[in-house]
């Protein structure tokens, strides 16, 4: 079997995977490891090894963008602490755990070493809990902790990380304590310098495939150009997202948005399929090579799960509790954690692609390497299956307040955007068209019920008329090239019936 025809069939597994994952009430992240797991059992896989110097740039560097890029700013400044915290104390804690216990079962394994598996299991993906929780309706601002947290903990883990990686090659090096600061100051600078350079550089250019692939060339460039300066590729490539999704609003058109959204969201599941993949096919190789035998690594491994897993729930139940005892007589802007809350945030911590990433990474002849990234792999498959595939009849049990923060922000936007329009198009609305327009923009101003029937009779008449083009074109009235462009005219028309109507399920 030749690598193209492999790398065909693996994608199309990862599809099956994903279209199966709803239908069985499981994260697809979750399916996708078992299928990695199961790689390293079937007979003919060819072994792979990649570059370790290419992992986290090809794996991390778009995953941050992507989370970076979808973050608001302000709902993090609002939520600093239980993110600060999650981010923080929550990763340190669990950094420290785990090297405790790896150098525990393991003696002979050098205390840098350890301290590289804490980092590299201790940042939770965002991307499992996000595919189980899109399901139900959680408060806004337990969701922006979640996402704020996935974005910010991979910066402290892979900081760790490369202090512990850069012991074990000879000493700390560049990352002696001045230099570590640079390396925090500077990129975070060189993030948000580049988010400028960019936007001037794209400024008249035109949507297309050629925009797209730019940006992705830009992601890899910006933390290719971190790496070489010797600065936190990880802070740069964060701030180089936040930047430009703070800055490019008003800066791009409609179509070249579309394009780029469609792309990345396919480009994002793909990563994951390769991660998975990679990581499965590594697996053979490894349970061969490991000292003392699979069992004896398996026990390592389930170790290291079951600290992964009580650390973060021991700290976000004991955050939960310090801050309702210490506030509960206090006026606060946010709501107290509650119990059923706290145990909500503690078991969506999933590990996934930056954890098999950061273990893909690791240069030949670290010590114990074969066995940190085969318990890397166990502790993200451990989490996706055991907190994966229990999140769900969880959340059913768990009463939770509701918030409608959100949907009473875009009625808001949308109702003062429509008095603008009416208030500056005045004199425009003595023509038959403005008259049309007018009747359009006041439907907006219109109370909650009677915006909601006109937004469901809205949504009849699209149905009717896409029944109608279709009909049009298998009668042969009209061709192809017409019938697209007026699908897309009726998919964009669907969404501005109703914003608030939640989009049909996607492919992942």
């Amino acid at each position: 079997m030749t690598v193209f025809e492999l790398v065909l069939l693996l994608l199309l597994g990862g599809v099956v995977l994903s279209l199966l994952a709803p239908r069985l009430g499981v994260p697809w992240p979750a399916l996708l490891a078992v299928g990695g797991a199961g790689l390293a059992f079937v007979p003919g896989m060819p072994p792979v090894q990649l570059d370790p110097d290419l992992a986290l740039a090809l794996f991390v560097a778009p995953i941050l963008l992507d989370a970076g890029y979808d973050t608001s700013p302000r709902d993090l400044r609002a939520n600093w602490v239980p993110i600060g915290s999650l981010v923080l104390v929550a990763v340190g804690l669990t950094v420290a755990c785990v090297a405790a216990v790896a150098h525990g079962l393991a003696p002979q394994m050098p205390w840098a070493a350890a301290v590289a598996l804490g980092a590299i299991v201790a940042p939770p993906d965002a991307a499992a809990a996000t595919s189980v929780l899109r399901q139900v309706r959680l408060p806004h601002r337990m969701m922006v902790v979640l996402e704020g947290e996935s974005l910010l903990n991979d910066a402290s883990a892979l900081l760790i990380y490369r202090v512990a990686v850069g012991a074990v090659a000879g000493g700390l090096g560049v990352w002696t304590a001045p230099s570590l600061v640079v390396a925090v100051v500077g990129g975070v600078a060189l993030g948000y310098g580049l988010a400028r350079l960019y936007l001037l550089a794209v400024a008249r250019l035109e949507a297309g495939p050629a925009s797209v692939v730019l940006q992705f060339l830009s992601t890899f460039g910006v933390w290719l150009l971190a790496e070489a300066m010797g600065l936190s590729a990880v802070l740069t490539m964060v701030a180089y997202a936040v930047t430009l999704a703070r800055t490019v609003h008003g800066r791009t058109g409609a179509r070249q948005r579309r394009y780029a959204y469609a792309v990345w969201e396919v480009a994002i599941f793909v990563l994951n399929v390769l991660a998975f993949v990679l990581i499965g096919l590594q697996l053979r190789g490894i349970l061969g090579r490991l000292d003392g035998g699979v069992w004896q690594a398996a026990g390592f491994a389930a170790a290291v799960l079951a600290v992964t897993i009580l650390a973060r729930l021991a700290w976000v139940l004991a955050y939960g509790a310090v801050t309702r005892r210490m506030l509960r007589h206090r006026r606060t802007a946010q709501p107290l954690p509650t119990v059923q809350g706290s145990v909500v945030v503690a078991w969506c911590g999933m590990r996934g692609i930056v954890t098999l990433a950061a273990a893909l990474a690791l240069p030949e002849g670290f010590p114990y390497r074969d066995l940190i990234v085969f318990t890397a792999f166990c502790v993200v498959l451990g989490t996706l299956v055991l907190q994966g595939m229990t999140l769900q009849p969880l959340l059913a049990r768990v009463t939770m307040a509701p918030d409608d923060s959100v949907a009473q922000e875009l009625a808001l936007a949308r109702r003062e955007s429509a008095i603008a329009v009416l208030a500056e198009l005045r004199d425009a609305f003595g023509t038959e068209a403005g008259h049309v327009l007018q009747q359009d923009y006041k439907a907006r101003l219109k109370p909650g019920h009677a915006a909601s029937a006109m937004a469901g009779l809205r949504r009849r008449a699209l149905a009717i008329e896409r029944a109608t083009v279709l009909g049009m074109l298998r009668d042969g009235r009209i061709g192809d090239d017409a019938y697209h462009q007026l699908e897309e005219v009726l998919d964009w028309a669907e969404a501005e019936a109703d914003p608030l109507q939640p989009d049909p399920p996607s492919l992942v």
